[in-house]
């Protein structure tokens, strides 16, 4: 049966990232109870309150879901597990280290991985979607991606950094193709990439809580709407299906919060 869901998983076009955390909940389950019933069913998401964080259980639900949907046992859909939401940012890097992060790697000619995080911050891109990018998207000016439902997203690539990468591109006879490849010519992968970066991290002596790939992303988007105040417009162009996701854009990282408190209390 799990073979079965399996190829129905990889029918419904959804990202391998996705494919394997739903494998990997429907296989846990079964590591841990021997059959499907209501029962197993509310001990599987006891045991995921307790070991694992709300974001964790969430998803871990959401697969068990997706196969009892599959299996015909919609009605034993559980219901997920409320998230606190944190009246803060957290692990966002800060406007200037990462200002120092992409002048240090210019000066060192690690212009391969100061392209990396200049597109994550210039574009809001995620990582997955980083690695889709080629010769032909930098010369365009944009990349075009279509979600499984069939609508499209448009990642613009600023003017400024699409000359930069074009005369980096050109210096190495490189016209068309995948731009972030591995050292055996390959796409590298967002795991490549995220290990990466925390190695740069530590030689810049940069933390490297906000050094991973999702904190450009962050990073786009709080200087996004910190010099231009449309957060419907910032919804679109980071692909959020919902404003309310990318209202948390409005908050302060907790030490902005800290530098604000300092500031103006003093009494």
């Amino acid at each position: 049966m799990i073979k079965s869901y399996q190829q129905h998983l990889m029918q419904s076009n959804l990202a391998k990232n996705t494919v394997s955390a739903y494998l990997f909940a429907v296989k846990q389950y079964f590591h841990l109870f021997p059959e499907i019933n209501k029962s197993n069913l509310k001990e599987y998401k006891v045991y995921l309150i307790e070991h694992f964080k709300p974001q964790t259980v969430n998803l871990r639900l959401r697969s068990i879901n997706s196969y009892l949907e599959f299996i015909k046992k919609e009605k034993w859909k559980m219901s997920f597990v409320k998230v606190q939401q944190k009246p803060f940012l957290e692990n966002v890097i800060s406007e200037a280290d990462y200002h120092y992060f992409k002048q240090r790697l210019k000066e060192d000619n690690e212009l391969y991985w100061y392209f990396v995080i200049r597109f994550m911050a210039a574009t809001g891109a995620r990582v997955s979607e980083l690695i889709q990018l080629k010769c032909e998207h930098i010369q365009v000016g944009f990349l075009d991606l279509y979600s499984k439902g069939g609508k499209l997203r448009r990642i613009y690539i600023p003017e400024k950094l699409q000359q930069e990468c074009l005369a980096w591109l050109t210096a190495q006879h490189k016209q068309y193709g995948f731009i972030f490849l591995n050292r055996y010519g390959e796409r590298i992968t967002t795991r490549g990439i995220s290990g990466q970066l925390k190695i740069l991290a530590k030689r810049y002596q940069l933390d490297p809580k906000v050094v991973y790939p999702h904190s450009f992303r962050h990073r786009f988007a709080k200087s996004f709407l910190e010099r231009f105040n449309d957060i419907a417009f910032l919804a679109d162009l980071m692909g959020h299906e919902s404003i309310e996701t990318t209202r948390i854009y409005l908050r302060r990282t907790s030490t902005e919060q800290q530098a604000i408190v300092n500031k103006i209390i003093d009494w």
